[in-house]
């Protein structure tokens, strides 16, 4: 199994990138339609972590920037009815720690917005995996060594602007972990993790 590239970025118009290994294979790698790595430039150096899904007439890759995202990918093509197009399509609608909070907290509408899932489809989506999105962290608060902040705060806003914005998720939590006042507007969180 293929577990991560690492290689030249080659963006393509229909949700593919081919990302070309240092000895010049090209590998065609389906990514969520707001993927990280679409930021990008062509023949940038990236490292993609990937999903190899194999059935009687096709060999598939599904890329990712990080490990939590090629997890929850993982995690979504276990639920019945749910194969790996509409685990992408879901992938595509939110970035994976709000994807998680929609999931925990039962929230059947962001999910049905993916292309091609229904309301049947959202809800068994959270009926099946309620309870195992809890093994990507606790979803109640968010830990970064110096502040504790709990999900729907205008800390976690920024946090989610600020990973949307390219940083990995551990830099977006220290970074607004480190702002010392309480109560900011998000935007003032965001401009002063910017400067830390």
């Amino acid at each position: 199994m293929i577990r991560f590239i690492k290689g030249k970025f080659h963006p393509l118009t229909d949700g593919t990138a081919v990302i070309e290994s240092a000895s010049g294979v090209g590998f065609l790698v389906y990514l969520p339609a707001n993927s990280p790595l679409y930021k990008n430039l062509e023949g940038d150096e990236v490292k993609v972590f990937t999903a190899m899904i194999v059935k009687e007439d096709d060999v598939s890759l599904y890329g990712f920037d990080g490990k939590e995202e090629l997890d929850l990918f993982k995690l979504l093509i276990t639920v019945n009815g749910v194969g790996a197009k509409a685990a992408m399509a879901i992938m595509s609608i939110l970035p994976a720690m709000e994807l998680r909070r929609a999931i925990a907290g039962g929230d059947v509408e962001a999910i049905k917005a993916a292309s091609g899932v229904g309301k049947k489809t959202a809800e068994r989506v959270i009926l099946e995996l309620k309870d195992k999105v809890g093994d990507f962290g606790d979803l109640s608060s968010v830990s970064s060594g110096e502040q504790s902040f709990s999900f729907g705060s205008e800390r976690t806003e920024a946090v989610s602007a600020l990973i949307t914005l390219g940083y990995s998720k551990s830099e977006a939590e220290t970074a607004v972990g480190r702002v010392i006042d309480d109560e900011l507007p998000c935007e003032e969180y965001i401009k002063r993790a910017l400067k830390i």
